[in-house]
């Protein structure tokens, strides 16, 4: 709890800074890049988070990852401030408070689309297409896989769900026959 409030604290900070140049977006791309960077690679997660590590030694890590990705200089700038404070670690939680800040004035809907087996892009396209007609908004999905719908596909908006699975269309057979 207290990190989610630290970290939406820095994440605060950073999406008004980015708000005000006019790089919501951008800031948001390499923010999220630096912080997938990180979280692939235990190594450098390790090494950027343990106490016993130099700051130069950090700096230097930070600063070979931020120079490869090509980040803005507010994102190298607000890591500069995470590794100083201390908060690196927080890294993936400000990178996610920072999305959903972006989302919410972008009207912007995250959301994962679950099918028995991996949807590639077209499909996952026109399902999001699909369900931002219906809600109004922008729809981004993700998606998982999970092989216990048999078929079908179950989207998940927010604290919407739409089920379109045939594992749920069974149960709903079932019901209808068991109550006769």
């Amino acid at each position: 709890m207290i990190k989610t409030r630290i970290a939406k604290r820095y994440a605060r900070a950073l999406f008004e800074l980015a708000k005000e140049a006019g790089a919501v977006e951008k800031v948001g791309a390499d923010l999220n890049a630096v912080a997938e960077a990180v979280e692939k690679s235990p190594a450098l997660k390790s090494g950027l988070t343990a106490p016993i590590t130099s700051r130069e030694a950090k700096v230097g890590a930070l600063g070979a990852l931020v120079e490869t990705l090509n980040s803005d200089a507010l994102v190298v700038n607000f890591l500069k401030v995470l590794l100083g404070a201390r908060k690196i670690s927080l890294l993936s939680e400000v990178d996610a408070e920072y999305s959903a800040m972006a989302d919410e004035i972008s009207g912007r809907l995250r959301g994962e689309a679950i099918a028995p087996m991996a949807l590639d892009e077209a499909a996952l396209g026109k399902l999001s297409a699909a369900l931002s007609k219906t809600l109004g908004k922008e729809v981004v999905l993700t998606s998982r896989e999970d092989k216990a719908l048999i078929g079908g596909v179950v989207a998940r908006v927010g604290n919407l769900v739409f089920d379109a699975s045939v594992k749920t269309q069974l149960e709903r057979m079932k019901d209808s026959l068991v109550k006769g």
